[in-house]
């Protein structure tokens, strides 16, 4: 495909071609997390596919970025909990700077929130029960490991995974070492209406440092 082909799909591209919720940001709750579980559940009625993907960054040890899609396994008064390897690149890169940012970006309803904030390991326990709520195929994807290194072909992913798949099915209580549950614990929240007329409503919740259940609430310009 030559350059002008892509800028003409590219250009081409409808943004939001559907009827947008209002927001009265003078009506929201007090917390983030609030209307999170709001704005999630209206997401997933509203028809918006895999409403539990994410994008999270963080930072490598030269201090680059990096951001990959995950899923969000909770929400609660203890941050938005997410799941991987230790061992993985994200892990690795949590243990050595333990701060991270979160993504949600829902089109059906032009809706997009990006959370901040500080990213602590769940106990052993906690990763076990994770694990075990999931599919098979989940289970068999975990106790593969070895996320993020170099593989050499795509038959030794097939050997590894088919293998691994038996496992689960004959071990349905196998656990994998390295599998952790995170929580990230939010320092700001900032919540995105779209605008068919790009005036967009932005929310942004700030924790109070010296209190932590109280937030500031500011609008931002789009």
């Amino acid at each position: 495909m030559d350059q002008a082909r892509f800028d003409e799909i590219l250009r081409s591209r409808p943004v939001w071609d559907t009827e947008l919720p209002a927001f009265d940001p003078d009506r929201a709750p007090s917390s983030p997390l609030a209307l999170f579980h709001d704005w999630f559940a209206a997401a997933a009625e509203a028809g918006q596919a895999e409403p539990h993907t994410m994008a999270l960054a963080t930072v490598d040890a030269e201090g680059r970025p990096d951001v990959r899609i995950v899923i969000l396994h909770g929400a609660d008064e203890r941050g938005w909990h997410f799941a991987t390897h230790a061992t993985s690149a994200k892990g690795r890169q949590l243990a050595a700077a333990p701060d991270a940012a979160l993504c949600f970006y829902w089109p059906a309803q032009g809706r997009q929130i990006r959370v901040r904030g500080s990213v602590l390991s769940g106990t052993p326990e906690e990763a076990y029960a994770d694990l075990h709520v999931r599919s098979t195929g989940a289970l068999a994807a975990a106790l593969v490991g070895r996320q993020s290194e170099v593989l050499d072909s795509l038959p030794t992913l097939h050997r590894a995974g088919d293998a691994a798949w038996r496992r689960a099915q004959d071990e349905p209580d196998a656990t994998a070492e390295t599998w952790t549950v995170y929580a990230l614990t939010a320092t700001e929240a900032e919540f995105f209406q779209g605008d068919a007329r790009r005036r967009h409503v932005r929310l942004r919740y700030r924790r109070d440092p010296d209190a932590a259940d109280t937030w500031t609430r500011d609008l931002l310009w789009p």
